[in-house]
């Protein structure tokens, strides 16, 4: 089939004349860069957009590169398990939670509620503010 052979054949760039990979032609959207992320495990946030909008929760696990969170008790899904006698493990199906985007939840203020972070120089350190009412976020 002719079409099949067009899509696997550039092995060379025909404009440069340079040997090109093909895996890395098409994988160039993916980063694998360290992302900068405002939100932190133990945070509470509360989920204003999707299925859960309105919850609140503690984030257990921060995913950065994927901009995604791991927040306790939002985006339940139901996971068939396969018993396993030598982990003690029960076979059923068991709820668990997904991954959130980080753009759909928004940090809580302890006297505001949820608000947008800003940064600030406080003494030697830089530390998350509330852009509402100015008070620090971080411990």
């Amino acid at each position: 089939m002719p079409w099949e052979w067009e899509t696997l054949e550039p092995s060379v760039n025909f404009e440069t004349l340079q040997p090109c990979n093909i895996e890395t032609e098409f994988m160039r959207t993916v980063s694998t860069e360290n992302k900068r992320v405002d939100l932190r495990r133990n945070d509470t946030v509360k989920v204003i957009t999707g299925r859960d909008k309105g919850k609140e929760g503690r984030v257990l696990r921060v995913f950065p590169n994927d901009a995604k969170l791991l927040v306790e008790h939002v985006m339940m899904v139901k996971k068939h398990v396969r018993p396993n006698p030598q982990r003690n493990v029960k076979g059923g199906i068991a709820e668990q939670e997904s991954r959130i985007a980080i753009s759909n939840v928004q940090l809580v203020c302890p006297t505001c509620g949820p608000v947008r972070i800003g940064h600030e120089v406080r003494g030697d350190r830089k530390v998350r503010v509330c852009k509402k009412c100015g008070t620090t976020l971080d411990k």
